[in-house]
């Protein structure tokens, strides 16, 4: 009986003892040996053949007539920012009411928009490799030509909580932080080690709760602390754009709205509005509130289920 009691102890401390060589979400590993965060999908009950599953509808508030919208930014008190198709960005409050309207000096194409911050709202022009910042009435800040200060082409562009903006620059496959105040870099984090031999599609990127999220279409989303280190992957490919809402990162995907809680790691499903064709959906933000859903159209504007 002892040397049973041994020969479990033995065993016990060896499989201890094997799993401190596993990488830590923080290593910076070669593509095939990252850290890639488990998703727990919330398991969904057996259908019921005797009555239908039922959910609380959405309600329409209004529809606002925007041809072509195209990038947009929710601001933490509810108000929405969208470029329209002649790249002027307007703003509206949480219930789609129309409040301004920023009109460039120059014609452009706003990539991203983000107005999480609400004192200062970031517009990224991509070609022509500019950022506008704006103040909370859309006032014009300043504007930066990023061909200054980068010798590379800039796929991506976020504001920080702390007003540095974050880039990713492109040809040279380096996250940096740029400072708007100094105008200068002040972080740059290589990412060649990270993609290994992949072929990245940049599209998104957003700093959200001390995190920053680099979307690839073709293999995930990469997480980075709020210094440009690298944390884990998150394994959700074929994305364009992803918001954040409370503690949840969300996501639109085969008509439905998915939305994966950040801590826990668990992923639920909210179906789109009743006979709305999900082929339309553009893209679809959400506030606490209000949801608004985006089509060539313009943007309807309703109260979340």
């Amino acid at each position: 009986m002892l040397h049973l009691v041994v020969a479990l102890f033995i065993l016990f401390a060896g499989s201890v003892h094997a799993q401190v060589t596993v990488p830590s979400a923080a290593s910076t590993a070669p593509a095939a040996q990252q850290v890639v965060s488990p998703i727990t999908p919330v398991p969904v009950p057996a259908a019921d053949a005797s009555a239908a599953p039922t959910a609380a509808p959405w309600k329409l508030l209004r529809d606002i007539k925007l041809r072509n919208p195209g990038a947009a930014s929710l601001d933490r008190r509810g108000a929405l920012y969208v470029a329209d198709a002649d790249n002027n960005l307007r703003q509206y409050g949480p219930e789609g009411l129309p409040l301004n309207t920023y009109a460039p000096t120059q014609p452009g194409h706003a990539a991203q928009v983000e107005a999480w911050n609400v004192t200062t709202t970031l517009v990224f022009n991509d070609d022509r490799q500019q950022l506008v910042l704006l103040d909370r009435f859309l006032a014009l800040i300043s504007e930066v030509r990023l061909a200054d200060f980068v010798d590379g082409t800039i796929r991506a562009a976020t504001l920080a909580p702390d007003n540095r903006i974050w880039l990713l620059d492109e040809s040279n496959l380096v996250l940096r932080a740029f400072d708007p105040n100094a105008l200068r870099l002040v972080q740059n984090t290589p990412l060649d080690l990270l993609i290994g031999r992949s072929r990245p599609d940049f599209r998104f990127l957003r700093q959200y709760q001390n995190n920053i999220y680099l979307v690839d279409r073709s293999t995930g989303i990469y997480v980075f602390d709020n210094l440009g280190n690298f944390k884990k992957k998150l394994p959700f490919t074929g994305l364009g754009f992803i918001g954040f809402r409370g503690d949840e990162l969300y996501y639109l995907d085969a008509g439905a709205l998915h939305f994966f809680h950040l801590y826990n790691l668990t992923e639920r499903r909210v179906a789109l509005p009743a006979g709305l064709d999900p082929a339309a959906v553009r893209q679809v933000l959400v506030g606490e509130t209000y949801a608004y859903i985006f089509t060539a159209a313009g943007v309807s504007v309703y109260q979340m289920p």
